[in-house]
């Protein structure tokens, strides 16, 4: 199942890259493309991009369109903090794909609070080779569920040459 399961993660972080000429960048002169690293150290991505981390955005699709990501890259959380006219946001990691799938957040841990993503965000480092699972997890799961404030990533290691 696990193995599916990393496939699965690893086949949809890899759909929208270009994959070239037949020419690929691992080294080896066979097997998939990955893009050669435009920096040696890990990268600083806000996630979002610009859009930042809100309500109605599809967080899955940035995800698929800007990974792969990589160990020890740093994913920022930027938000406004809850006022008269914006809503609460915040971030939770959820234990697996399933709590990830049906937005449950009964076991998930919240790693930025509501006023955690103002100024110049929720830095968090992906320093661990497994699934994260993130999800805003205001209104009881409603952002999550209705406003696609969720996305998974699996950091890849980098290979320098």
């Amino acid at each position: 199942m696990l193995v599916l399961m990393v496939g699965s993660l690893w086949g949809m972080s890899m759909a929208n890259k270009d994959w070239g000429s037949g020419f690929n960048h691992t080294g080896w002169g066979w097997g998939p493309y990955f893009p050669p690293n435009q920096t040696q150290g890990p990268n600083t991505i806000n996630v979002g991009g610009s859009d930042n981390w809100h309500f109605g955005f599809n967080y899955t699709e940035w995800a698929f369109q800007n990974g792969p990501f990589y160990f020890n890259d740093t994913l920022v959380f930027k938000y406004d903090p809850p006022s008269n006219t914006t809503f609460p946001h915040s971030v939770y990691l959820l234990p697996n794909l399933w709590s990830f799938l049906t937005c449950d957040l009964r076991r998930a841990k919240m790693i930025a609070n509501t006023t955690q993503g103002g100024g110049d965000g929720f830095h968090l480092k992906l320093n661990k080779w497994r699934p994260y699972y993130f999800a805003c997890g205001e209104r009881n799961g409603f952002h999550c569920k209705v406003g696609r404030m969720k996305f998974m990533v699996v950091p890849f290691f980098r290979w320098h040459r």
